[in-house]
């Protein structure tokens, strides 16, 4: 394992532009203080060092950037799309210039490789690059009306003032992926990102301030009480629109409190992803997508793979070259640039991972390799494991690990398998693999996922939409599709048309 905890503070003070790293609340344009002076901790999962202390702001500070964000809402919207288009544009161009500085604070909070950090960073930016163009095509319609005296004509216009929720695994990109089209449509938005990784999220709006983004438009409530602030958030009336990712569990309680002043809502909930590997597949090809799937921020992303099916032929030759590859992969302090692999988040998310295990053990599966925890200076770090002889009994089928283990299941007909990645409550990601054209086709479309990566472990880009179905959720992030869940319809009859 590499990395030294000397890092951290050297990145610090190596920053190039220091009013990134913020300890205060964003509202109305102005950093501040929670109202009755508490903070709350920030900590760095590579050492469990306190980074930060940040504003422990509340629900009256809540209510203060709903007010401020309902007020600018008339003028923004008014703007034009182009005149949005361009502001939206220079935040793109900040993001980008500023890159370094805010891979080191994403890194520093959430502990995923710099590597990594950088491509979030990119990716989120991407959003904000692609809804800055979206700006200036917000299309409505006109429809031939059904009597000669009429006249039928679509609009679409921005939905008000959104609340959303981000979590901690992508701190920078899944702020952009719900900001960016809301400001491209005319909303105003208010932020509540995870207490586990605000600085990134502040970050953002310092040079969202810097972009030109008017005051009262890009909010951001720090807090340490995400349940009062999401309730707020979901029963103030002037909220007229909710975007959350997160669990399934959690997004399930924002809809029951959304639906008493019944807010337009978008959800992107958890996964349960499928990897198949047929027998024609590349596998050299194959133990890289799954490599890239599976691991990637420690395999804490929604869309990371949870189980793998093998078909019975390449089962061992796959399990072979699968462990070989991840042996190699580096874990250590992320602000390290040969590191892999980083820490997970906290003790209760390594807690979780050991419990799956245990149970996959204790009913009959074989530790290929990994399978305990790493304990050393104080972090965080669960090995990139494998699992073998699992079987869906086990609760590795059924819940979302949220880590770098990987079960191998073993199946032998197209049938079987399809029945068994279906098999879930869950339907955001699959993946699989495989050459014969015809197959690809009827797997495609019998997998009952939001998303399906064909040959591929990489699917997120900004221009496809992003999202799922069953207990993942409903809506869409990404592509022309993203814009939808910001704009409402309105339909306009115009009689006397004679």
């Amino acid at each position: 394992m590499a990395g030294t905890l000397e890092n951290t503070n050297t990145k610090i003070m190596q920053l190039k532009h220091q009013k990134l790293l913020q300890h205060r609340a964003y509202v109305d344009g102005q950093f501040i203080d929670s109202l009755n002076g508490k903070t709350f901790a920030v900590f760095n999962p590579f050492n469990q060092k306190e980074v930060t202390q940040v504003a422990d702001c509340g629900v009256v500070e809540t209510k203060m950037a709903i007010d401020a964000a309902n007020r600018a809402f008339s003028k923004w919207r008014n703007k034009t799309g182009i005149e949005r288009s361009k502001i939206l544009r220079r935040w793109y161009n900040l993001q980008l210039k500023h890159l370094e500085d805010l891979a080191v604070i994403l890194t520093i909070e959430q502990g995923k490789p710099l590597k990594e950090a950088r491509g979030e960073i990119k990716y989120g930016a991407s959003f904000v690059e692609w809804f800055a163009e979206e700006a200036k095509r917000v299309y409505g319609d006109t429809i031939l009306g059904h009597r000669s005296d009429k006249r039928i004509i679509v609009l679409k216009q921005p939905v008000g003032v959104v609340g959303a929720i981000t979590p901690w695994n992508f701190p920078s990109a899944m702020i952009t992926r719900k900001v960016a089209p809301a400001l491209a449509a005319g909303c105003p938005v208010i932020i509540k990102p995870s207490e586990l990784t605000p600085l990134s999220a502040l970050a953002l709006a310092v040079l969202a301030e810097e972009a030109g983004i008017p005051a009262g438009i890009f909010n951001i409530i720090t807090t340490s009480q995400p349940e009062a602030v999401g309730l707020e958030l979901c029963t103030n009336p002037t909220i007229r629109k909710i975007s959350f990712t997160g669990s399934t569990k959690v997004g399930k309680i924002l809809l029951r409190q959304s639906a008493e002043s019944v807010k337009k809502v978008s959800m992107e909930l958890g996964g349960n992803a499928p990897f198949i590997v047929f027998d024609d597949a590349d596998l050299d090809k194959a133990v890289k997508g799954a490599i890239a799937s599976k691991f990637r921020n420690a395999g804490q992303t929604c869309i990371c793979t949870n189980r793998f099916f093998i078909q019975k032929n390449s089962y061992t030759p796959f399990i072979e070259k699968f462990s070989k590859a991840v042996q190699k992969l580096t874990l250590g302090n992320g602000l390290d640039e040969q590191v892999e692999i980083g820490p997970m988040i906290t003790e209760t998310a390594i807690y979780s991972v050991e419990k799956i295990v245990e149970d996959a053990v204790q009913k009959g599966a074989n530790i290929v390799c990994g399978g305990r925890r790493i304990l050393s200076n104080n972090s965080l770090f669960y090995p990139v494991t494998i699992l073998s002889d699992v079987n869906p009994s086990m609760n590795v089928f059924k819940e979302e690990i949220f880590g770098p283990v990987a079960p191998v299941f073993k199946f032998e007909t197209e049938a079987e398998v399809i029945q068994l990645a279906n098999d879930t409550s869950y339907g955001l990601a699959s993946y699989f693999y495989g050459r014969d054209h015809a197959r690809i086709w009827r797997v495609a479309e019998a997998l009952e996922y939001g998303m399906v990566g064909i040959n591929t472990g990489m699917i997120s880009t900004s221009v496809a939409p992003f999202g799922g179905i069953k207990e993942s959720g409903f809506g869409r992030e990404g592509s022309k599709y993203g814009m939808d869940d910001y704009l409402e319809m309105k339909y306009l009859c115009w009689g006397g048309v004679e």
